[in-house]
């Protein structure tokens, strides 16, 4: 099926063959023309299906088909949860509609990380279409700069992340601002119980539109635990890039800024092009190192978990958990920046034995075990095992665990509480 037959307007369809969309997606060929109805629609739709373009294109298609397009009072919201994605779906949004409208149509993007003052001047004389995260879209309500009252039309993208980066109460102010009637949009990759309970409350008679289901949202991700002693990760990370030709890019996990920027400069040391990304960059800094490895120019990107929430990598090859996540729901969201849209991916934890334990309760927190390994080399220097030669399968029946005294005085051939010497290893 051609885009025409969605019901598409030429200028539309002209801006889609310069980005060679020929056909459209799964959730394009439903959202669309059920948007361009008017019905509110719940679409589950994982990042790479096309969904930006699902409800950019029927709602600017609705902007021009107004009778004073000059009246400018912000008819179409979009709430995302990231400056990345903002700053992403308003160039969509931009791009679609150069061939619609003369003069532009007005698209304002809004997020933080920057000064509010441009945003401020930018929405003088109201917009088009506001594309925002919460909380910058509160701060610029506060300031008098914004008024949703004369919003037609609501659009929530990615509302799982919305609800898992703790917008839940931003959202419900904004909801409270909003008109009653109104079109309401939303777009999820998953529906845990908080973003169903929203779905049931916003929408009224939705088209219900799953697609994830089909080929092209089947990630294949293979996980892996390596054995090694802290002190050895970064040789250990350069033997795996070395090795791995088809590591374009590598992004790389660690727990604090002074470890983005500390081992970033290792590799670097090593002839690694890399670059660190943590909460404390100013925005002109993030989007050049992004952009840089983005663009290939670094090999390896060290980064955060705040810094590196809402990041959307296209055929990103590996993550690596140079240092261990906190909890199993952290470990889920790194990991997940690989193998998204039906891609495969690689996702790697250097495990030392002192997280042993953490990696367990992480596992088991998962629900699965994770397969371990050694590499040859950088085995690790413990005389007890770091990881178990047998795991039992997680949620079995646990025994009380042997300290690691204990553990060592059954190696040494010693018994329960005899004192172990100093000489002794």
């Amino acid at each position: 099926m051609p885009f025409a037959a969605l019901g598409l307007s030429p200028a539309l369809i002209r801006s889609l063959d310069e980005r060679n969309h020929v056909s459209p997606t799964p959730v394009q060929s439903e959202a669309i023309p059920a948007i361009l109805r008017g019905h509110d629609v719940w679409a589950q739709a994982p990042t790479g299906s096309g969904k930006t373009a699902a409800f950019a294109l029927p709602l600017l298609q609705h902007l021009s088909e107004k009778s004073n397009p000059t009246e400018r009072r912000t008819p179409t919201l979009v709430l995302v949860p990231t400056r990345e994605l903002a700053v992403q779906v308003g160039a969509s949004f931009v791009h679609y509609g150069k061939h619609l409208f003369s003069p532009p149509a007005k698209i304002i993007t809004a997020s933080g990380g920057v000064s509010i003052n441009p945003q401020m001047m930018d929405l003088r004389g109201g917009a088009d279409v506001v594309v925002a995260t919460p909380g910058r879209l509160l701060d610029l309500i506060d300031c008098n700069a914004l008024r949703l009252d004369a919003v037609e039309t609501l659009v929530l993208d990615e509302a799982d992340k919305l609800f898992e980066l703790g917008f839940a109460e931003e959202l419900r102010r904004i909801l409270a601002l909003l008109p009653v009637e109104r079109q309401n949009l939303l777009f999820s990759a998953t529906f845990p119980p908080e973003v169903t309970a929203l779905a049931k409350s916003l929408l009224h008679e939705p088209t219900h539109i799953v697609v994830a289901d089909t080929p092209v949202t089947t990630p294949v991700l293979t996980e892996r635990a390596i054995e090694v002693d802290p002190p050895r990760r970064t040789q250990l990370l350069r033997r795996l890039i070395e090795t791995h030709p088809a590591w374009s890019r590598v992004l790389v996990f660690v727990s604090t800024k002074y470890s983005t920027k500390h081992v970033a400069e290792k590799l670097n040391r090593l002839k690694i092009a890399s670059g660190s990304l943590h909460g404390e960059l100013s925005q002109g800094a993030r989007t050049q190192v992004l952009a840089d490895f983005k663009e290939g120019k670094l090999k390896v990107l060290v980064a955060t978990d705040i810094a590196a929430r809402g990041l959307d990598f296209v055929r990103l090859p590996v993550v690596v958990n140079y240092d261990l996540p906190r909890s199993a729901i952290i470990y889920t969201h790194r990991v997940g920046r690989t193998a998204r849209a039906g891609e495969t991916g690689e996702a790697i934890s250097l495990v030392g034995a002192d997280l042993f334990e953490h990696f367990l309760l992480i596992e088991e927190k998962l629900g699965r075990t994770i397969p371990r390994e050694q590499i040859e080399g950088f085995e690790p220097s413990m005389v007890e095992p770091i990881l178990a030669p047998e795991l039992p399968a997680v949620g079995g029946i646990k025994g009380k665990r042997k300290s690691k005294k204990d553990k060592r005085r059954e190696a040494l051939g010693l018994k329960p509480g005899e004192p172990l010497n100093q000489s002794q290893p």
